[in-house]
């Protein structure tokens, strides 16, 4: 008996019934070489042993694919485990999944591994992986599942097994004498794998939970070739030359210090004035955009939250409540009730509307301990917020005015590459199919209009509404979640917000909430590494600083400071009794965008002898020619007039 398969070419071959996927790929005269990983079947990812019963189209799976990489590197988590399993016997398996960029495991172990075991892994795992072994998919009923992983000994594999649904088969995938449960899909053999590397090792609770045991967490990552494997770890010593945390105690901008509590942010004299050139700038163009800008409260009534979802919706990430005068007081995670009641203080017509409502409101949201990191996950943030009123009818062209908006501000920040994600309904999810339908359209419609390519993110919406999530790429390639417009009908009618329409009568108006950077702390972070502590001109603390060579020109280096300073520009003079090349060097450290070095001949003859902070000599300057050129670095490329 015979079916049929389509390729992505769209060409068919007949095939027998219940043949493999890798020969049905084969018969059909597809290339199937070690760079085939597996394929996916009707759109879902399948083992190439899988083995075919009807007709299906049939696409595969390389490492350039996303669904390809997955197969990949979970393959390499098995390989891995197997290696833990075998150089530690009583290592207990518990979860392990791929990652972006890699993937780990977490295992049930009396201690923390260390750097000797971590040899010893990677050692075993590519052993393995020589062995060539064949990754083979079985499966059993739930309760012979329950009985073959509690004969090994694994109990974590146990009780997730009792979690699943009963009458499931369960999978298990093995490779030689390692057995783990699994969904798959899998590599062919652990041969396919080119270039494998252990990275490093921490801690985690079970299942997220702190008051489950402590697991210990191996990261790795794989790659087809170890050409590819270099280059990856070449950007990972990037990544920690220019970790914000490092940079920021380093430059002196900002500390998070326990005394204070964890994921609570101090700023330093310099990480603060960055944080108001920031700020002055959004205030400024969101005045500019028709933005009334307001200011908020820190704390507010309980019930605020209970009318507005958060209680019932967001309580886990929320503080506990505080007792005041008889009274419950709730830390505020998000500033949008307020926003609402500022609208809701006066009656409101058709023609008031858009209104568009600015803050920057800091918030408080309880986050575990162990998701803390730097800037990028805190637990007080201050949020560039805006919420804006407006008729169903003005959804898109606002929509469409926050989008250019937010490219905008990001631009200015230096961010040009984007990736936009439409986020729709979610299972838990509050209002009618209706106007979750226009919300989504509405957005989808912004999208086009502006030729803006994105991707559907199916029921990754909020609970109140569709989203439009915004994706920056720094410097180094990575993607950072910052900016989202989201259309809100829920709050509106929650808090019973109205306008007087044309018709005279009362309508609920459509609420959009958006935030262009996110956070401040977490932009903030970002663009440290961004630019890795070396902001551009406009942004830096001190923009130039003045390096005389003796203490006979320390007159003229003052004389010159007042100069710049009087032309708006942020400048130090380094007068200290030490050695040029010293001074030089602590600039560069400082990153510092301009040195102004003076000596005898500067001074006789009214110059400055310029260094740019990456060993530029730019040569000797009057002071009219280096203010042209401070004026000319401000403005560009960043959009600023």
């Amino acid at each position: 008996m015979q079916i049929t398969i389509t390729l992505p070419d769209g060409s068919r071959q007949q095939v027998p019934t219940g043949c493999t996927v890798q020969d049905a790929l084969a018969q059909a005269g597809a290339r199937l070489d070690q760079s085939i990983l597996a394929a996916k079947v009707d759109g879902r990812p399948m083992d190439l042993s899988a083995r075919l019963t009807k007709d299906a189209a049939i696409e595969p799976l390389t490492f350039d694919s996303p669904d390809g990489r997955e197969v990949y590197r979970h393959s390499s988590t098995h390989i891995m485990a197997q290696a833990v399993k075998e150089v530690f016997p009583t290592a207990q398996l518990t979860i392990g999944p791929a990652l972006d960029e890699g993937f780990y495991y977490d295992f049930a172990f009396d201690r923390p591994f260390t750097p000797e075991d971590l040899e010893k892994i990677e050692a075993r795992a590519k052993e393995i992986i020589a062995r060539g072994l064949t990754v083979k998919r079985t499966e059993l009923p739930k309760d012979e599942a329950v009985s073959f992983f509690r004969s090994r000994g694994e109990q974590y594999k146990v009780e997730m097994i009792q979690g699943f649904e009963d009458g499931q088969p369960i999978s298990l995938y093995s490779q030689g004498e390692f057995v783990d449960l699994c969904r798959g899909p899998h590599l062919p053999t652990t041969g396919h794998v080119g270039a494998f590397k252990l990275l490093s090792t921490g801690g985690a609770y079970w299942r997220g939970d702190e008051r489950n045991p402590m697991l210990q967490r191996i990261y790795g990552t794989s790659f087809p070739t170890q050409a590819e494997l270099d280059a990856y770890l070449h950007k990972l010593e990037e990544i920690k030359r220019r970790d914000h945390r490092k940079l920021g105690k380093e430059l002196d901008l900002i500390t998070i210090q326990d005394e204070i509590g964890p994921g609570l942010v101090l700023w330093h004299p310099k990480g603060s004035l960055i944080r108001l050139l920031i700020e002055n700038f959004w205030r400024e163009q969101h005045l500019k955009q028709g933005y009334q800008l307001v200011y908020s409260p820190h704390v507010a009534r309980l019930d605020l939250w209970k009318t507005s979802g958060h209680v019932d919706y967001y309580r886990e990430n929320m503080f506990a409540a505080m007792k005041v005068e008889n009274s419950e007081y709730q830390l505020k995670p998000m500033n949008c009730p307020y926003h609402i009641m500022v609208y809701k203080s006066h009656l409101r017509s058709y023609r008031d509307l858009p209104i568009r409502y600015g803050e920057l409101g800091t918030v408080y949201r309880y986050e575990r301990t162990g998701v803390l990191h730097g800037l990028l996950r805190v637990r007080g943030f201050t949020q560039d917020d805006a919420h804006l009123f407006c008729r169903p009818d003005q959804i898109q062209e606002e929509v469409s005015r926050v989008l250019n908006f937010t490219f905008f501000i990001l631009n200015a920040f230096g961010f040009t590459e984007f990736e936009i994600f439409l986020s729709t309904r979610p299972e838990k999810s509050v209002g009618s199919d209706e106007k979750w339908t226009q919300a989504t359209s509405s957005l989808e419609a912004a999208l086009k209009e502006q030729g803006i390519a994105y991707e559907r993110d199916e029921g990754g919406g909020a609970f109140y509404g569709p989203k439009i999530d915004i994706k920056i790429k720094d410097a180094l390639g990575r993607s950072w979640q910052c900016s989202t417009v989201q259309v809100d009908f829920n709050n509106p009618e929650r808090f019973d917000l109205s306008y007087i329409g044309e018709d005279g009568k009362s309508h609920q108006p459509i609420m959009i909430h958006r935030a262009l950077m996110g956070s401040i702390e977490r932009f903030f972070g970002i663009l440290v590494e961004h630019y890795a502590g070396a902001f551009p001109t406009w942004l830096a603390p001190v923009q130039a600083v003045i390096l005389p060579i003796s203490e006979k020109q320390h007159a003229y280096a003052e004389a010159l400071r007042a100069q710049l300073s009087e032309a708006g520009f942020r400048v130090d003079a380094n007068v200290r009794n030490e050695k040029i090349g010293l001074k030089i060097r602590e600039a560069e450290t400082s990153k510092i965008p301009y040195m102004l070095v003076v000596g005898d001949r500067e001074v006789q003859s009214g110059t400055i002898s310029v260094r740019g902070r990456h060993k530029a000599d730019l040569g000797s300057m009057t002071v009219p020619a280096l203010l042209d050129m401070l004026r000319a670095d401000m403005t560009q490329p960043f959009g600023r007039s």
